[in-house]
């Protein structure tokens, strides 16, 4: 975390500061900043006028008068504006209030501020980001599309999700219950899904993602609250399997999801 679905909530507080114009960047972690960005090098931001903003995946794009910039919260990363989390809590960051873990922000002519909160700094911040790098976001992403991400691929279906370059915003909480919901094994290769197995999968896919937009949080799934060891499927109470799969560890149904 956070996933597509937080950046989803930050994007949508992160509309409040459109229309508005940049009078100051703080920038005081230089590790931060991406991609040979410096904090010289964002003064261009100020006298910036935001005028929109753009989700694809897990990046957050916020487009200028002449430039975008875009912002990535790594697994522990809030967005914050004028105060307001665009989510209250990360499953696994710390909710402390520790100035100190602020990396980036910017503040508005005639008032009001954001910035990104990250205890690990494992986001970070980039002047025009490479939006081809991205497959096509996971909600939007067409049957048509998705099925020629999973055809001829000798890797697991769950890797596949998670590779970013051939669909963007799965994380390893939304793979784990889109897997489950949809009955599939997330160790087989991604391009033996029939396709009607593919056509269910991707039908799973939006509903899922639209369906944990609407509870608020990825952390929010039907398996949640059984990513334990010795843990039964809420399903049908088999014991759940806990593998690494795509260098994630993954919960999966043996009985159910084949």
């Amino acid at each position: 975390m956070p996933e597509m679905i937080e950046v989803e909530a930050y994007r949508r507080v992160a509309e409040r500061v459109v229309g508005r114009r940049v009078k100051a960047v703080d920038a005081p972690d230089a590790w931060y900043l991406k991609r040979g960005l410096t904090a010289e090098i964002l003064a261009v931001l100020v006298g910036q006028q935001i005028i929109g903003t753009l989700r694809i995946g897990k990046l957050l794009v916020l487009e200028m008068d002449s430039c975008r910039l875009g912002l990535r919260f790594g697994m522990t990363g809030r967005l914050f504006v004028d105060g307001t989390a665009g989510v209250e809590g990360l499953l696994y960051s710390s909710p402390r209030p520790d100035s100190t873990w602020d990396r980036f922000g910017l503040k508005f002519t005639g008032g009001g501020d954001m910035r990104m909160h990250d205890p690990r700094r494992l986001g970070g911040v980039e002047l025009e980001p490479d939006l081809a790098r991205l497959g096509p976001d996971a909600l939007t992403v067409s049957y048509r599309d998705f099925r020629t991400v999973l055809e001829g691929s000798d890797a697991p279906l769950k890797a596949r999700l998670l590779d970013q370059s051939r669909i963007a915003g799965i994380g390893n909480l939304i793979a784990d219950e889109v897997l489950w919901q949809a009955g599939i094994d997330p160790a087989g290769a991604a391009g033996s899904l029939s396709a009607v197995r593919a056509r269910r999968l991707h039908h799973v896919m939006v509903a899922t993602i639209t369906e944990l937009i609407r509870r608020g949080g990825s952390h929010t799934g039907d398996l949640q609250k059984a990513r334990t060891r010795g843990s039964l499927c809420p399903r049908d109470g088999a014991p759940l399997l806990r593998r690494t799969i795509g260098g994630r560890t993954t919960f999966s149904c043996p009985r159910h999801q084949r």
